[in-house]
């Protein structure tokens, strides 16, 4: 299977190397590092690994956290395939059915950023106007989320927020009248990075998918 590790560690030569090495004695295969910040003498990595044998997300924390210096933020499984451009694939995707663009964009969107599932909500009725796989049919406690409000999901800027066992992220399509959310019930909250890379995925899809058509010249 594959797990994202999220991992802080000091910004110092060789920190890298350490988490590197407890990674190797526990059989995993690191197949992707991604650097989310650096400042404040700190690094925090996603670490995407392909592990071995049974999911242990307690026991890869104590293994890891036990090196000085070192915390483990989550540990939790994806679905991204690392060494492929889904960002690309997304928008080649949605180019070739401008139509499509947004139904398209809900598809792909949660493995371009480790989500489980995402939905589009119209910003002036709050129904969803097209959900992924594993998406719930709506947007609180009568889609099987728990302590949810729909109306806290729809923020006026792009957000990271956690209600009930979920964590969102939320992304406001002005020129669509759509709202898009994205959830995940395992690992941390959406990081920064993670909710820029969204944002900057939904502003590329938003132009795509309001070109106007092509006109078809007269005579043909």
């Amino acid at each position: 299977m594959m797990l994202r590790l999220r991992v802080s560690f000091p910004d110092r030569p060789g920190a890298l190397g350490q988490v590197a090495r407890v990674l190797g004695t526990l059989g995993a295969d690191i197949l992707q590092v991604t650097v989310l910040e650096r400042e404040a003498g700190r690094v925090v990595d996603d670490f995407t690994v392909s592990w071995p044998g049974t999911f242990d997300p307690e026991g890869i924390r104590d293994r890891l956290s036990a090196v000085p210096g070192i915390r483990v933020e989550a540990v939790w499984r994806t679905r991204e395939i690392p060494g492929t451009s889904p960002d690309y694939d997304l928008l080649r995707h949605v180019a070739t059915e401008p139509g499509r663009a947004f139904a398209t964009l809900v598809d792909a969107l949660p493995d371009l950023v480790s989500a489980e599932w995402a939905a589009a909500v119209s910003s002036e009725s709050g129904d969803l106007v097209h959900r992924s796989w594993q998406a719930p049919e709506s947007l609180d406690e009568r889609g099987g989320l728990p302590g949810v409000k729909a109306a806290d999901l729809t923020a006026l800027r792009p957000c990271a927020l956690t209600a009930g066992r979920h964590r969102f992220m939320s992304v406001p399509v002005p020129d669509a009248g759509l709202h898009l959310v994205l959830a995940r019930t395992e690992g941390p909250s959406f990081h920064r990075a993670e909710l820029d890379r969204a944002v900057r995925v939904v502003e590329i899809v938003s132009i795509i998918g309001h070109r106007p058509a092509p006109r078809t010249p007269q005579g043909v």
